[in-house]
């Protein structure tokens, strides 16, 4: 008898431990650019492909292992998924081995049918999220001032565009209006960046939809949008990625340069549109290694 009560004991300690709390982030009925549609969640293969409630997990480091530094991954997907667990939560376990706290956001896809804007769906929830960090940084043991981004594909666009554009769109008229959602630094791997020439034509049509306007492209080709006020930024891709040329990240890079934003940028000659956690060449695969350093290097990191 005592050793199942132990059993069961260890086995709630160890679900506990597992188990990622999932933060909600809109009180109920206040979510902006919506129609008030019921939406149900959907998911296929580890992909979720229509968002009922757009949320963050959270993922901590030990309590004696946290060094105040927070990210949020945004899964990339085309703007038509989310690819949350290889794309997400994978890599926030592995922040959470630098110390880093890590939170894997579940944003609105811009395909949406209860969007009323289907571009500013992704940018609120993605604001929301550091507003939400920020105001519990202290419940959280979190440096304020060390918040940044990591985005991969379309998530990588979400990201930079966070980092090229400062218009509020969040707000809600409650105790967060007031808060910064400006990003301390940005991680981008394999990024899209321009949604005109050398573009992922998926992410364009899915976040554009199908006839955009010029200018409605040049306002979300973010290499345009690089300013003072970008931070600073880490660049990762692969020379044969098919899917989204690496000329996104060194136009992006470019801009860095003249606007005098610290970053670093690397092209490796292998790993496709699939750099992550685990890649074919070993080169490729020191990207988390040297991006590590950058963070240290930056004083993100001890």
């Amino acid at each position: 008898m005592k050793k199942s009560i132990l059993f069961c004991v260890l086995l709630w300690i160890s679900l506990k431990i597992d188990a990622q709390e999932y933060i909600n982030l809109w009180p109920e009925g206040s979510m902006p650019n919506s129609k008030g549609m019921s939406l149900d969640h959907q998911e296929e293969r580890q992909r979720i492909t229509q968002v009922k409630t757009p949320g963050m997990y959270a993922f901590f480091p030990p309590p004696e292992e946290r060094n105040g530094t927070s990210v949020v991954i945004f899964p990339g997907g085309g703007y038509h998924h989310l690819t949350y667990d290889l794309g997400g939560f994978q890599l926030a376990k592995w922040f959470n081995t630098q110390g880093i706290t890590a939170f894997v956001l579940i944003y609105r896809l811009p395909t949406s049918p209860d969007l009323k804007s289907r571009q500013q769906g992704p940018i609120q929830d993605a604001q929301r999220a550091l507003k939400i960090i920020r105001h519990r940084a202290i419940e959280w043991s979190l440096d304020v001032d060390k918040v940044g981004l990591m985005g991969s594909s379309a998530g990588g666009h979400l990201a930079a565009t966070l980092g090229t554009h400062f218009t509020d769109y969040s707000q809600i008229d409650d105790t967060l209006d007031t808060i910064d959602f400006k990003a301390d630094f940005m991680i981008l791997v394999s990024p899209v960046i321009s949604l005109g020439d050398y573009t992922h034509q998926g992410s364009r049509e899915n976040f554009l939809g199908t006839k955009p306007n010029d200018s409605l492209i040049r306002a979300y080709s973010n290499q345009f949008h690089v300013s003072k006020q970008t931070p600073p930024t880490f660049l990762v891709h692969a020379a044969n990625d098919s899917a989204v040329s690496p000329i996104n990240s060194m136009m992006f890079y470019q801009e860095m340069l003249k606007n005098k934003i610290p970053g670093s940028m690397h092209i490796f000659p292998k790993g496709g549109h699939a750099i992550g956690m685990y890649n074919a060449s070993k080169l490729t695969d020191q990207w988390k290694e040297l991006c590590t350093i950058w963070l240290s290097e930056m004083e993100l990191i001890p």
